[in-house]
C-alpha cells in the first residue's frame, strides 16, 4: 500500500480531510490490486485443475468387479495395489519389442495402517505361481480360471481388473486402490523431482538395463533409477528376488527425496512435479481425480522409509521349475492375517523363504552426500 501522509501537528481541517481522502483512495487501489489478483490465481487454478485431471487415466474395477470381493476393513485402514507395467508400447518401446501386451513387471500391496502414519508393503514376485480366477478379457470374451500360472499373467490375461481380483482371491485383501505405472511414466516422474539420491556400496553394471554405477553416492536421473529397479544380473543372480531388494531399497530412497522436498517452495516445481505425477499413473476411478489424489497424499504426509515396512511374500523355488517360486502356506498365511488385523508383519513370518536369502538391497541405500561433496550421476 503506498505510504499516506498524516497530518501535520497544527494542519488545517482541510488538510486532515485531504488525508483521509488519500487513505479511501489507496485502500480502494488495495482492494481492487488484490481482487484481481485473486480472480487471475482463480482462472489459473482452474486451468491447472482441469489439465491435472485431463491427464490421469483412471479404471472402474469396483464397477468391474461388483460385490463378490472381501468386505472392506472399515476402520480406517487402506489397501493399495501399486503396480509397475512392462508395456513396450507407445514411448515405452525404448525397451523392447512391442508384443502387444502388457504384464505386472512389479507387484506390491500397500497397506495404510489406521490413521496413515505406518504402512506395510509386501511385494509379490511376478513369477509368483498362483490360481487365477476367471477374468474378462480386454476384447470382452471371458478368460477360464487357471491354477499354478505366474501373477504377473493375470495382469496380461484381464488388465487391472483382473490383477486386483488376483490379488484379492490371494490375500482375502480389498483392494481399496489401484495405482499403477509404466516405465516411460517412472522415468519421467524421477526426472520432475530433480533425481533421487542413492548410495552405492559396489559397482552395479549391467548392459542389458543400461545401468553403469561406481560405488559412491549418486543422484540418480530417471534412467539410472529405471535401469536400477529392472536390473537382475548386475546385483543379484538374475532371479526377480534380488531385484524386488533393490526396487524396495529405491523406494525407500524415493519417500526420503519426496519427503525432503516439503511442499515445494518453488511454484514451477510444483508444477512440473504434479504435471509428470498425474500424466504417469493410471489410478481406480476411486482416485481418478485431482481432488482425491491430493487427499491420499495429505494423508500419507507424514510417512517415510522410517515407518514404512517392505517384505517379500514368502516363496520357495518351484521343484519342478527353479525359474518360478510358490507361496509358502504357512508364512503367507501369517502375512495377510496380520494385514487383515491391522497389525505389524511378524519379524518371523518371512522365515523360511528363498527371498531372504537375497542380499541385493544391501547394495543401495538411500542419503545423500557426505557435507561438501557433490554427488555423482
Amino acid at each position: 500500500m503506498p505510504d499516506v501522509q498524516q497530518p501535520r501537528t497544527g494542519s488545517s481541517p482541510s488538510g486532515a480531510g485531504e488525508g483521509r481522502r488519500r487513505r479511501r483512495r489507496a485502500l480502494h487501489v488495495t482492494a481492487w490490486a488484490v481482487s484481481a489478483v485473486v480472480l487471475v490465481g482463480a482462472a489459473g487454478a482452474g486451468y491447472l485443475y482441469h489439465r491435472f485431471n485431463a491427464n490421469i487415466h483412471s479404471v472402474d474395477i469396483d464397477g468391474a468387479l461388483g460385490g463378490h470381493r472381501p468386505a472392506p476393513l472399515g476402520n480406517g485402514s487402506m489397501d493399495i495395489l501399486v503396480l509397475g507395467s512392462d508395456s513396450r508400447s507407445g514411448a515405452n518401446r525404448a525397451y523392447g519389442h512391442d508384443s502387444g501386451t502388457a504384464r505386472s513387471d512389479t507387484a506390491m500391496v500397500v497397506h495404510l495402517a489406521k490413521g496413515h502414519r505406518k504402512a506395510s508393503v509386501v511385494s509379490i514376485p511376478r513369477d509368483t505361481l498362483v490360481d487365477r480366477p476367471a477374468c474378462t478379457g480386454a476384447k470382452g470374451a471371458l478368460a477360464p480360471a487357471r491354477q499354478q500360472v505366474m501373477f504377473n499373467t493375470a495382469y496380461e490375461t484381464g488388465g487391472p481388473v483382473c490383477a486386483v481380483k488376483t490379488v484379492e482371491q490371494l490375500t482375502g485383501l480389498r483392494m481399496d486402490h489401484y495405482v499403477e505405472v509404466d516405465f516411460t511414466g517412472f522415468k519421467n516422474l524421477v526426472d520432475a523431482l530433480g533425481g533421487v539420491p542413492l548410495t552405492t556400496t559396489r559397482a552395479i553394471h549391467d548392459d542389458k538395463s543400461h545401468l553403469n554405477l561406481t560405488a559412491g553416492t549418486h543422484t540418480l536421473d530417471g534412467a539410472q533409477a529405471l535401469g536400477l529397479v529392472r536390473t537382475r544380473h548386475g546385483v543379484a543372480d538374475g532371479s526377480d528376488l534380488g531385484r524386488i531388494q533393490l526396487q524396495q531399497a529405491f523406494m525407500k530412497a524415493l519417500l526420503d527425496r519426496i519427503g525432503g522436498l516439503g511442499a515445494f517452495t518453488s511454484p514451477a516445481k510444483l508444477f512440473s512435479v504434479t504435471d509428470t505425477a498425474t500424466k504417469a499413473i493410471t489410478t481406480d476411478t476411486g482416485l481418478g481425480s485431482v481432488n482425491k489424489l491430493m487427499g491420499l497424499a495429505q494423508g500419507v504426509q507424514h510417512l517415510n522409509a522410517g515407518n514404512v515396512h517392505m517384505v517379500t511374500l514368502p516363496v520357495r523355488y518351484d521343484p519342478a521349475d527353479h525359474n518360478r517360486v510358490e507361496p509358502l502356506p504357512a508364512q503367507t498365511a501369517r502375512v495377510w492375517a496380520a494385514l487383515r488385523a491391522d497389525r505389524p508383519i511378524p519379524a518371523d513370518a518371512t522365515k523360511g523363504s528363498v527371498a531372504d536369502r537375497e542380499d541385493a538391497g544391501q547394495v543401495v541405500g538411500s542419503g545423500g552426500p557426505p557435507a561438501g561433496q557433490t554427488p555423482g550421476r
